[in-house]
């Protein structure tokens, strides 16, 4: 942690070592959440491009060292979000998005689409909350800080959208259940 300070401080100074050292360590996430936000790997990398771009120009303007990780990550969204609006182009999920083997200890493959899916259908503030908090593991204290709103709304936001992700998954997997009973 004091090591990843250090290399902040030094990119806030031009350091442009620095600064690669730190993406290195940030990269795969950044990644896979412009992967979820965007759908296909071309948008994806796009956005992890222009985050890159933007947080390296901007880097100075970093007041806390220790929030380098959920600086970026806003950028990422932000800039997910901007070129979504603007594209308005929703591309549906496919299996390509599955990587091989990782995500098998959840519960298959077939669950992980399926909680893709339904998280792509519900409202995109229950969606951020719902992937900073499960998917980043931020705590509800730093997504509020994240967000730049009360911690009240981010665990409202978090409620709501689980209660809306059971309601989409509950509608799937009765209709197997019915479907495996016949």
């Amino acid at each position: 942690m004091v090591l990843k300070r250090k290399l902040v401080a030094r990119a806030k100074k031009g350091d442009k070592q620095a600064f690669e050292a730190l993406m290195h360590d940030e990269k795969e996430k950044l990644y896979k959440m412009a992967f979820i936000y965007m759908k296909n790997e071309n948008d994806a990398l796009e956005v992890f491009q222009e985050t890159v771009l933007n947080a390296f120009t901007s880097i100075h303007l970093l007041k806390e060292d220790r929030y380098f990780s959920t600086w970026i990550t806003r950028i990422l969204i932000n800039t997910a979000l901007r070129i979504l609006k603007n594209k308005k182009n929703i591309v549906p999920i496919d299996q390509g998005m599955i990587e091989e083997g990782g995500q098998e200890e959840h519960g298959g493959v077939e669950v992980q689409i399926d909680l893709m899916n339904a998280l792509n259908e519900i409202e995109e503030k229950y969606k951020t909350v719902l992937l900073l908090r499960y998917y980043e593991d931020y705590s509800v204290k730093q997504i509020s800080v994240f967000l730049e709103c009360p911690e009240g709304t981010v665990k409202t936001n978090i409620r709501r959208g689980l209660g809306q992700l059971k309601s989409k998954l509950k509608g799937v997997y009765v209709i197997e259940r019915q479907n495996s009973i016949i």
